[in-house]
């Protein structure tokens, strides 16, 4: 069911969820939340990045992610993604793409 606050957009959404899902760039993220904003069936949330997360970035992303406190986003929800685009069009960093299940 789409969050309250946040209408689907039916005109861009697949009918069938989780056919494509959201694949976050962890050298790419620096956590600002844009995706998780707009997202209107909950599939993003933040967390904190795992020390085995923190050790496979670049070095780039991972002076990056320690700016940001290690928070970045994760598609919690993936199955329920309905493959609109919001949240790649919303991540400032373009870190999330649509992948095939």
């Amino acid at each position: 069911m789409p969050n309250a606050t946040r209408p689907a957009p039916a005109d861009r959404c697949d009918e069938t969820p989780g056919r494509l899902r959201p694949v976050v760039d962890r050298d790419r993220c620096e956590g600002k939340e844009a995706c998780v904003e707009v997202c209107p069936y909950d599939v993003l949330a933040m967390g904190t990045l795992a020390s085995d997360e923190r050790r496979a970035l670049s070095w780039l992303g991972w002076f990056k992610s320690l700016a940001h406190g290690w928070r970045q986003a994760y598609a919690v929800r993936a199955d329920q993604c309905h493959a609109c685009g919001l949240c790649v069009e919303a991540c400032p960093e373009k870190a999330i793409k649509l992948a095939r299940a």
